[in-house]
């Protein structure tokens, strides 16, 4: 953990890599086409909660990995964004489950520390393409329901992306009270 907060606090915070492939705006909304490169990443899914409830459950979870609660005892950092994903109803309402991806420091990709806590997975995803949309302040899931409404209004009939799911994603530490940063990722189809 230590090494987790000293990193937000004082150190460099890697970002997991991606290239925008095109950008639009459409009904006061910007937004980018991206390739975010896969890997290996951190996850915990979490289960009949509301989302701002599970976060509160998974998000230290992984923190805690990230900064040395694993089995080599390695601090290794942040990287940028923490995305989860969500899985919306027909109405645009979320369901109760939610997972939670911390893509793996560079350094660390060939050959992750196990996690301690047996709810912290390691899982090879692929790359994938998205449409992101950047928003400001300290978002919940009225926020991003809000947010995720306005992309998909603006790529309406413009573009195809998956309707079951689509992700969240969080660049700040908590303790930052300004200039905050979050995106709704909808994957291309």
């Amino acid at each position: 953990m230590l090494g987790m907060i000293k990193n937000s606090l004082f150190g460099s915070v890697e970002r997991w890599p991606w290239q925008v492939l095109s950008k639009g705006d459409k009904e006061e909304v910007s937004y980018e086409e991206r390739a975010c490169e896969g890997g290996k990443f951190a996850t915990v899914e979490v289960t009949d909660k509301p989302v701002d409830e599970a976060l509160r459950e998974a998000m230290p979870k992984v923190a805690k990995y990230a900064g040395g609660t694993n089995d080599k005892g390695i601090g290794m950092g942040m990287t940028v964004p923490i995305s989860f994903a969500v899985f919306p109803n027909e109405d645009g309402s979320l369901q109760k489950k939610l997972k939670v991806w911390f893509r793996i420091p560079n350094q660390f990709q060939s050959d992750p520390p196990a996690p301690s806590d047996k709810s912290v997975k390691i899982e090879e995803r692929e790359g994938i393409t998205v449409y992101s949309m950047q928003f400001g302040g300290y978002a919940k899931e009225a926020d991003y329901v809000a947010q995720a409404t306005r992309l998909r209004a603006a790529l309406e009939g413009t573009a195809t992306y998956q309707g079951d799911i689509y992700f969240c994603t969080g660049y700040d530490p908590p303790m930052k009270p300004y200039g905050r940063r979050n995106e709704i990722w909808l994957l291309k189809t």
